[in-house]
């Protein structure tokens, strides 16, 4: 399904939002701070506002690009957050870049209807997936500053100019820590009540087998740093391997059905 599917609504707020997530991304470095800044917010309102719309439709749509939208969405929110507390936290440029992708691939791909037949509480099960997603987005994203920031002190670099590394690390198992646990709570949810949520019985297919996959990775990781200290770049190669096995699971296999294959999962 491409863009001829969505409402007009839907393709009028995710033109302005991928447009000012562009216009952020590009003139990041000569707009000024505070133009820069509402620009980047503007684009993150409209955003969830096209989010919001296409949840609320009488037959809502769900697929690959709009999991990614919602993941990119729920990154730029952490970061909204996290650069109240840490100013001196820059990704904005290739952030508003991401939600821009995520936008204009959400309007080409906006997925295909909900079953009928699925239960009141697949929602959540769904939230709680894509929430998990978020959150090991978010931890990438850390990770990858946190390696650039380590690069900085290896070659002598301004020690003030980012985050302190230690934080960053922090944060960053922080954030593969809460996405850990809600992983574990969707997965436990579809093993358990599978025929409740989905109408079918759990079945061995590619998304449940590199969703346990990322599961045991980001265990491993979690029981490496916490029994052998576990840190750096090992640490964050680790996380990478997760992330990608956690990608592959929903995003990739639904890919392949919506996009490849095209048919409905």
């Amino acid at each position: 399904m491409i863009l001829t599917s969505a409402s007009p609504a839907a393709v009028l707020l995710g033109t302005t939002a991928a447009t000012a997530y562009t216009v952020a991304a590009a003139l990041a470095a000569r707009l000024p701070e505070r133009a820069a800044k509402t620009t980047l917010w503007l684009a993150w309102l409209v955003h969830g506002a096209a989010l919001a719309l296409a949840m609320l439709q009488p037959a809502p749509r769900f697929g690959f690009a709009p999991a990614l939208s919602v993941t990119a969405w729920l990154v730029l929110t952490v970061y909204a957050v996290e650069r109240q507390l840490f100013p001196q936290l820059h990704a904005r440029w290739a952030l508003a870049a991401l939600g821009a992708l995520a936008v204009l691939l959400a309007l080409l791909f906006p997925g295909r209807p909900l079953h009928v037949s699925a239960s009141a509480w697949l929602p959540l099960h769904l939230a709680l997936g894509i929430a998990a997603y978020g959150l090991f987005a978010a931890a990438v994203v850390h990770a990858a500053l946190m390696t650039r920031a380590e690069k900085r002190l290896r070659q002598a670099e301004d020690p003030n100019s980012g985050m302190p590394l230690l934080t960053l690390e922090r944060l960053t198992f922080r954030f593969v820590t809460a996405g850990f646990v809600l992983l574990s709570a969707t997965l436990a949810a579809g093993l358990l009540f599978s025929e409740v949520l989905y109408g079918r019985a759990w079945r061995w297919d590619h998304k449940a087998v590199f969703s346990l996959l990322s599961w045991f990775t980001f265990a491993a990781l979690l029981l490496g740093r916490r029994r052998w200290g576990w840190r750096g770049r090992s640490a964050v190669r680790v996380l990478y391997a997760g992330a990608a096995l956690l990608l592959l699971a929903y995003v990739g296999s639904r890919f392949a059905l919506e996009v490849v294959l095209g048919r409905a999962p």
